[in-house]
């Protein structure tokens, strides 16, 4: 009897001894994550990264009306500018996702285009945008993309030769003649703007996600915090009774 009862005080303090041990790896564990984090920022100590405001509180997205007039602002400027602004607003793309169209990209018969998503870790990862049937009809126009595709060489080759900074500055300008300023006065608040848009337009979050190319719906589900027309017929309803 005597040597069971010492059996069971070993096994209790080994089983103690080994709750302290993995108590102190999961705080070394911790420290060394801290370490290999660094200090948190703003957007991680939030849980997430804003697409709608920078930290002092500067919108970035355009409006549906900013929109509409860098559309009308994109109206007057040389063809080659015309399709590449047009195609940006419309498709919600990156600036250099949109650079990096071919001819053999372009699928005028499903009305689609069909990008690489160049932010995801590794390459061939495509997916398909609809794009307006008169857009396609333009490109087709301008760059003659039927006739390109007859030709490997030119079907293989850039629709728009520019780099970056300079599609930038072509989008820029847009922007200025619109008389459009503020963080929101970029590439980018074009394709803020175009997920904004999609989930107050009624398209389901799904489609959005896909549009985008995002990985996680997390990450599109911010879009929806922007304040859209039936928000404010709500907030309306409250005003009124002032």
């Amino acid at each position: 009897m005597g040597s069971v009862q010492v059996t069971a005080e070993v096994l209790l303090d080994f089983i103690s001894r080994c709750t302290v041990l993995n108590k102190m790896r999961h705080s070394v564990y911790l420290v060394n994550a801290n370490i290999r984090s660094g200090p948190p920022s703003p957007s991680r100590e939030a849980g997430t990264v804003s697409f709608l405001y920078d930290p002092e509180g500067n919108r970035k997205y355009l409006t549906t009306s900013e929109r509409s007039a860098f559309l009308d602002a994109v109206a007057r400027r040389p063809a080659e500018v015309r399709t590449f602004c047009r195609l940006l607003a419309y498709s919600g793309a990156r600036i250099s996702e949109i650079l990096a169209l071919t001819p053999r990209h372009i699928d005028s018969s499903a009305r689609v285009i069909i990008v690489e998503s160049l932010k995801k870790r590794r390459r061939g990862v495509f997916r398909a945008l609809p794009v307006p049937a008169k857009l396609l009809d333009e490109l087709e126009q301008v760059h003659r993309i039927r006739e390109a595709q007859t030709d490997p060489k030119r079907s293989a080759a850039r629709i728009w030769k520019w780099c970056r900074t300079t599609a930038w500055h072509h989008v820029k300008a847009c922007m200025e003649e619109a008389e459009i300023s503020g963080r929101q006065a970029v590439p980018k608040g074009l394709r803020h703007g175009f997920g904004v848009g999609v989930l107050q337009s009624g398209v389901p979050i799904n489609l959005l996600k896909k549009w985008l190319g995002h990985s996680r719906l997390s990450t599109t589900e911010i879009y929806a915090d922007a304040v859209g027309a039936e928000e404010q017929a709500i907030a309306r309803r409250f005003w009124d009774t002032f």
